[in-house]
């Protein structure tokens, strides 16, 4: 790892490192002393810390059901989840290779009904094997998925084979746990009930995927060991890496320098959405946190304001010489930069602990507890209200726009509707009130794209370019964020971080819909309710947010927002 710091934040992260050499907080947070951070409930989920060397006693059981899978003939392994059940098997589908022979590793976290169809079009059914995976076994997302699916491999194969085709993956006596015993699945995988979502990766909740697509979780594992001896050093932290990274993280933060930009090489891009997760709900509460920025494209320092710290991710023999001198131009100009460099895919498992402990130390430096997620927790029960809404009167509630046009409906709260039709008094149309919405953007804000629409080469291309022209014109951090995925990752951070975000909710008409098997509604109705319930939330807290709802054509409307954007800001 190779730091560079400007003086006024190197002064005060040897501060912190010498304060937890001297009140040993490393010791206490290897002892699970939940007063590290608020002496709340934080002792009772700490089981990461000792998973590697409980994960050795699985492993053959691991490897055997990837052989066994494979022997069988299954050619996709079909993945559903969310959050932190689905972000690291996606990062290792995404960054490692499918071993010669072994099922292709599919993820499905997504309730859109076109992306539900674009996942399931690339699947042989019959020779599909399907994780279902669930730490609660009472998350929305995986149960109508698993509803769905065993409903499709119900009316492909023989009915005494339907069990064979799936895999729990949750925590003991979980609803999922109790169908697939009545259901006879083909295995039932646990996880270990004092590790959150984010912090399970080096569980069975990510080893179990690897093992299926054919990675050596055996050297995931002895990697993922490896940092985690060093991470527990106490002799002195400046030699530990995991303590390093959430100190700089955490005193970065409280300096102002809460952006955390992660600049990837190409084949590392998928971590990035990891450690986004894990940061953004671990740090994005009680109005602190740490904003991760993923898949910015790194830009000169003209661009960035000073609320930044830079992270470069670097898989050895991938270096890229224009990445690498707009990182040198970044570190010329003050900016603070992280580089870690990877000697090879395996060293996923290291980095993976080394993320884990860092983002749990920035935590305590922040002073919040990095393992609830309470907004998250507001948001699903509005989201359940509104579906029972919709039971009762066959209608989700009624939104009336602020106003319509070129088939574009815009929305907003009272509140934000107030102070925005007060400033636009002379431009009541689309363009005014982009233009309105974006000029509040201040300086330390952060702008997020929230989009209920499928992750499409297509659209991800505009959406890309819209979050690059308010980077370089308004010098603000942008994300890209895909509901309803981002629920269960930024969502909590949106909610409970700072309130320092301007945000576009994107959603559109569901012209293609899905009912789910034995309820009321369809996928399109719950990924609606989601929105919807989202936008509540913001707005509950206060949120700058406008809605803008496609209508049926989905490219037009986000090529028009382009357009009015770009109108906008020059």
């Amino acid at each position: 790892m190779n730091v560079y710091l400007p003086d006024t934040l190197n002064s005060p992260v040897h501060t912190s490192l010498d304060t937890w050499h001297k009140d040993k907080n490393i010791q206490r947070l290897w002892a699970k002393d939940s007063s590290l951070w608020t002496g709340t409930d934080e002792n009772k989920w700490l089981g990461w810390l000792d998973v590697i060397s409980e994960q050795v006693t699985t492993i053959e059981t691991l490897e055997h059901i990837g052989d066994t899978i494979a022997k069988d003939n299954f050619k996709h392994i079909l993945l559903l989840g969310t959050g932190g059940s689905s972000l690291c098997p996606e990062v290792f589908t995404l960054t490692f290779p499918t071993k010669i022979n072994a099922p292709t590793l599919h993820i499905l976290d997504s309730t859109d009904p076109n992306q539900i169809t674009a996942v399931e079009s690339c699947l042989d059914l019959a020779k599909t094997k399907i994780i279902v995976s669930s730490k609660s076994g009472a998350t929305l997302e995986p149960n109508i998925l698993r509803q769905y699916f065993f409903d499709q491999i119900k009316s492909t194969v023989k009915p005494k084979t339907i069990g064979a085709h799936f895999i729990a993956l949750t925590d003991p006596q979980s609803n999922i746990e109790i169908f697939a015993k009545r259901n006879e699945f083909s295995a039932i995988f646990h996880g270990v009930p004092s590790i959150g979502g984010r912090y399970s990766a080096l569980s069975n909740f990510g080893m179990l995927p690897a093992s299926t697509m054919g990675i050596d979780i055996r050297e995931l594992l002895t990697r993922a060991k490896r940092m985690g001896d060093q991470c527990r050093s106490s002799y002195s932290l400046k030699h530990n890496p995991g303590v390093i990274l959430g100190t700089i993280i955490g005193i970065c933060s409280n300096h102002g320098r809460n952006k955390l930009t992660i600049v990837t090489t190409p084949t590392l891009t998928a971590f990035g959405s990891w450690i986004e997760q894990l940061l953004a709900e671990s740090t994005g509460k009680e109005g602190k946190g740490v904003i991760p920025i993923d898949r910015e494209v790194c830009g000169p320092p003209e661009v960035y304001n000073d609320d930044r710290l830079f992270i470069h991710l670097i898989l050895e023999g991938e270096q890229n010489s224009e990445q690498d001198t707009a990182i040198n131009k970044l570190r010329t100009a003050e900016h603070p930069v992280i580089s870690i460099t990877l000697t090879d895919l395996y060293d996923l498992g290291g980095e993976i602990f080394r993320w884990e402990l860092a983002a749990a130390v920035a935590a305590a430096i922040l002073g919040v507890n990095p393992f609830n997620q309470p907004n998250v927790e507001e948001s699903k029960a509005l989201t359940l209200e509104l579906t029972k809404e919709y039971e009762k009167t066959g209608n989700l509630p009624s939104e009336p726009p602020l106003f319509k046009e070129h088939g574009v409906s815009i929305f907003m709260d009272k509140e934000n509707a107030k102070t925005l039709t007060s400033t636009i008094k002379n431009e009541p149309n689309l363009l005014g009130c982009l233009k309105g919405h974006l000029d509040t953007i201040q300086n330390g804000d952060y702008f997020a794209i929230l989009a209920y629409i499928q992750m499409k080469d297509e659209y991800h291309e505009i959406l890309n370019t819209i979050r690059h022209i308010i980077r370089d014109t308004k010098k603000v951090a942008t994300c890209l964020e895909y509901g309803p995925r981002y629920l269960h990752s930024t969502g909590q951070l949106h909610k409970g971080g700072p309130n320092s975000g301007v945000f576009i909710q994107i959603t559109c008409d569901n012209t293609h819909d899905i009912k789910i098997p034995n309820c009321p509604y369809t996928f399109g109705l719950v990924k609606d309710a989601q929105a919807q319930g989202d936008f509540q939330v913001l707005s509950k807290y206060k949120r700058r947010i406008l809605r803008f709802h496609l209508g049926p054509n989905i490219t037009s409307g986000l090529e028009l927002l382009k357009l009015k954007v770009l109108e906008s800001v020059y």
